[in-house]
């Protein structure tokens, strides 16, 4: 299946160049790949060090980004889902429970091994959201695109400063894509900003202070 169809149904009267911004922007800023990220940026601040940071990255993105996304493609591989971005809202759960129980899995790792304080808090902003994710899904299909783009903003601006707020140019050009694509409605999208922004902040302020 072409990236182009997967994405979703563009609004009627997109011009192709539109909808090929809009998928390339929900896939470049994909929420596994922001994840991964967002993760790398987090521990090399953390560890203030290149190497170690890059260890520490290694780590953090196994289970909050390579080892939850390798299952969503096994899934799509097998046809349990018709793609990567799992449109069919009944069908998510499962993948959220398996990325739940794997970033679980990380943060135990993380803190067993001694891992920098906002690393931890990271781990567990993303355990957080990524639970409320869920408990919505099941009735609702608020965007996850959104909410991860939403919460890495305030989480750069969090570590590196203030000034990381223009990234929030990012996260509505990913709202903006999964508008056009049809992909959720203009609500889902703002409740995807709302719960990754809040989250995200709340958690990491509170573990990190």
């Amino acid at each position: 299946m072409s990236t182009l169809h997967a994405a979703s149904v563009p609004e009627p009267g997109t011009s192709p160049r539109t909808r090929w911004a809009a998928v390339a922007v929900s896939e470049v800023f994909a929420p596994a790949l922001l994840a991964i990220a967002l993760g790398l940026a987090v521990a090399w601040h953390a560890a203030g060090d290149l190497s170690r940071g890059l260890g520490w990255g290694a780590l953090m993105v196994l289970f909050t980004g390579v080892i939850p996304y390798g299952f969503v493609l096994l899934g799509v591989r097998r046809g349990k889902w018709a793609n990567h971005h799992i449109p069919d809202r009944a069908q998510r759960p499962a993948a959220l429970l398996f990325g739940l129980a794997s970033v679980l899995v990380g943060l135990g790792v993380l803190v067993a091994l001694g891992a920098p304080r906002e690393l931890v808090a990271l781990a567990v902003a993303m355990l957080v959201g990524l639970s409320i994710a869920l408990a919505v899904t099941f009735v609702w299909k608020i965007s996850i695109h959104v909410a991860v783009a939403f919460g890495a903003v305030v989480i750069l601006a969090l570590v590196f400063g203030p000034w990381l707020y223009v990234t929030a140019t990012v996260a509505v050009a990913v709202a903006w894509s999964r508008l056009v694509l049809r992909a959720h409605t203009a609500a889902q999208v703002i409740g995807g900003a709302l719960v990754g922004a809040f989250v995200a902040g709340a958690v990491f302020i509170v573990l990190t202070r």
